[in-house]
């Protein structure tokens, strides 16, 4: 099994662009360090749907200092800057925002790989002797020696399908075969419940495949058992 970089043709040359935007990282960022609240915020601003801050701060009161349940001092900042950064992103338009958020979720899952290895690398694809190459590269891999992880990411449950599923099962069979343990999941930045409705309508293969949902990121950050 070895890893090998992603061809570069159109579609990507034109994501690449994306996911070197500032603004990328400048999200990804702020979310590494959100609460589990502050990433509920943004996910629902980066959806598009209104793009007023003043909306956004009563619906999460708490966020902003007020309520009963109001958020101490020091973190008020924080949620300001992320309410900020993911109104850009809504602004972007309906078909740039999809490609951002796409990017976002990607590099959120990277910083926060980050944090427990020093292998993590975009856009790789998997090859093994003998197997036909898969067109569509993996988002996010650990190319650790001992134990090395594929991930696809998601901003919403409906982006998984079969083929997703397929290929992420297909991965982990042909690294068995050579006696590897290839750690295969799904990031979707998305409720579990939604996720977990997505897959039980899909008759793909899964059952050696994680699912790491909006409710479980921080998970990423830790080391693997």
């Amino acid at each position: 099994m070895r890893f090998q970089d992603a061809a570069r043709d159109a579609r990507t040359v034109v994501y690449a662009g994306i996911q070197a935007d500032p603004l990328v990282a400048r999200v990804a960022g702020l979310l590494v360090a959100a609460t589990p609240a502050e990433r509920w915020m943004a996910r629902a601003v980066m959806n598009g749907e209104r793009t007023e801050p003043e909306i956004w701060r009563r619906i999460f009161p708490s966020l902003f200092g007020e309520g009963p349940a109001a958020a101490a001092a020091e973190f008020l900042g924080h949620a300001e800057k992320l309410l900020a950064a993911s109104l850009e992103v809504a602004n972007r338009g309906e078909q740039a925002r999809s490609s951002y958020r796409g990017a976002i979720v990607e590099e959120l899952t990277a910083q926060l790989l980050a944090r427990r290895s020093g292998t993590v690398k975009r856009e790789r694809r998997v090859l093994f002797d003998g197997v036909p190459a898969e067109i569509h590269p993996y988002d996010v891999t650990v190319e650790s020696a001992a134990k090395p992880e594929v991930y696809d990411c998601k901003w919403g449950a409906r982006g998984i399908n079969a083929d997703v599923l397929n290929q992420l099962d297909d991965a982990r069979t042909h690294a068995a075969d050579e006696e590897i343990e290839l750690d295969v999941a799904i990031v979707v930045f998305d409720a579990r419940r939604s996720a977990d409705i997505r897959l039980d309508r899909s008759t793909a293969r899964r059952d050696g495949t994680r699912l790491v949902a909006l409710e479980t990121f921080d998970e990423l950050a830790k080391a693997r058992p």
